[in-house]
């Protein structure tokens, strides 16, 4: 997952103890009931409103509340802040099962399934078309489906992300490597690392993650590249063990030890790889556009320094790539004029190009980085992929060029597995084993973790 969206293990016992969690609104606009105000207005509550500690977020927030009810006199959004709530499991859980979140409320994709089964959420499926939200046609299928149930519609994208080849195209240049066409298969990446560490002075040609759930994020990545899947279908066992999941962590290990290539300092977790990556001491890693920004606003890397390709395959373009994203639901029992409402208010803030977060004429100034292909809603040569695209080159303050192949190259996106985080935790021993060990015997370190996810699928993730 993109990396500010990881979601570190979360017991049962955590959600349960802030099950008595209540909103706190933090807008002016009105009381928090959620119900229609005097006058005829149409009011609801929205969630996932910036912190006070985010001063730029929060007065663009209030900006666009602001403006978009200027447009709409007979629509009130009374926005909601629950501090951190949008990446804390435990708090979301919660207030899903206690029944009180907003009426438009904020989850990711991964959510979907708990959604549904706290009886919280309301079908919009009739209420959802390119009268209600103008984009909706050019909104990227795959994200569309993530919100999707048999057929139903429960939730509006807001959010969209998949992974690919970042590179450094400085270490490409003193390696003798093209800066325009990164590697496209595995044994590309393999070749182009082997040049890269050969430059010394302490470079990794590529770096990977093996800590604190990282390693097994990046096994499913890698594994979805060669066409496999972590889970069955019905996602009740394990599905890695196979030849596709021995030729993952035989690669690393051949890597790591056959061709000394990725760095002897292991164990990796998501600040180390982006520190050495600031640095200039790493070459290659699989990750999502925002990872530069990362390496940037919080790792003294620099935009110019790195590039983006399309996630490698076994013999050409990758079969899959984890991906993933946010989106709003919608709380059950809504008139249909609050639905028509939230779904303006959306459509206004989240998927109109020059408005909400795609407003890059006010994101330039405030030092936001505008031309990276995020979020990644719109599907590529759509109308509003098209006036997006537009906007973001005419107001980049970085280099749209450096993400074309992996703009222009989009591989399918498949989404996490279930119980994902106490899936990856089981799997960062096989990564760490793989890098580490030179004697590790990736059979082995297979059918353990295939024996420990089928005792987490059994019981719900917990894994006792």
């Amino acid at each position: 997952m993109s990396a500010p969206l990881f979601r570190r293990v979360v017991a049962v016992a955590a959600a349960a103890g802030v099950a008595g969690l209540s909103l706190a609104a933090c807008s002016t606009k009105g009381d928090d009931d959620g119900s229609s105000s005097a006058g005829g207005k149409v009011s609801i509550t929205v969630d996932c409103q910036p912190v006070a500690s985010q001063k730029e977020l929060l007065a663009n927030w209030n900006a666009d509340v602001d403006a978009f009810q200027k447009e709409n006199p007979n629509i009130e959004i009374k926005s909601v802040s629950v501090g951190t709530q949008c990446n804390n499991p435990p708090d979301f859980t919660a207030r899903l099962q206690g029944g009180t979140t907003t009426d438009v409320f904020y989850g990711y994709m991964t959510d979907l399934q708990q959604v549904l089964d706290s009886g919280q959420v309301m079908d919009i499926t009739e209420y959802v078309s390119a009268s209600t939200v103008s984009t909706w046609d050019s909104v990227d299928a795959g994200a569309k489906a993530a919100f999707t149930d048999g057929g139903k519609v429960y939730g509006i994208p807001t959010k969209n992300y998949s992974m690919g080849l970042v590179y450094n195209k400085n270490l490409f240049q003193q390696a003798g490597l093209d800066v325009k066409n990164p590697p496209k298969t595995w044994a590309e990446v393999r070749e182009a690392a082997k040049k890269i560490s050969a430059l010394g002075n302490g470079i990794a040609g590529y770096s990977e993650y093996s800590a604190g759930n990282t390693g097994g994020w990046h096994f499913t990545a890698e594994l979805y590249s060669l066409g496999g899947q972590m889970v069955t279908e019905d996602g009740k066992k394990a599905d890695f063990n196979n030849p596709m999941g021995k030729q993952v962590l035989q690669t690393l290990k051949d890597m790591r030890f056959t061709d000394n290539s990725v760095g002897e300092k292991q164990l990796l977790q998501w600040p180390d790889l982006l520190t050495n990556a600031g640095a200039g001491k790493v070459g290659m890693f699989i990750g999502a556009p925002d990872a530069t920004q990362a390496i940037v606003t919080q790792f003294q890397g620099k935009y110019q320094d790195w590039a983006m390709g399309p996630m490698p395959g076994q013999d050409g373009a990758a079969k899959a790539t984890l991906g993933g994203g946010e989106g709003y639901f919608f709380k059950k029992g809504l008139s249909k004029e609050q639905v028509e409402a939230g779904l303006k208010w959306l459509a206004y803030q989240k998927l109109t190009p020059g408005k909400g977060q795609f407003d890059y004429v006010r994101a330039k100034p405030q030092n936001y980085p505008v031309g990276l292909p995020q979020p990644q809603l719109f599907t590529v040569g759509s109308a509003a992929y098209g006036q997006e695209l537009e906007q973001r080159k005419a107001n980049a303050n970085i280099t749209v060029e450096d993400f074309a192949v992996f703009e222009n190259n989009p591989v399918p996106v498949k989404v996490e597995p279930p119980n994902a985080q106490a899936i990856y935790a089981v799997l960062d021993a096989a990564m760490s084993a793989v890098l580490t060990d030179p004697k590790a015997n990736v059979d082995q370190l297979l059918k353990t973790a295939e024996d420990k996810v089928n005792q987490v699928l059994a019981t719900g993730g917990t894994g006792s």
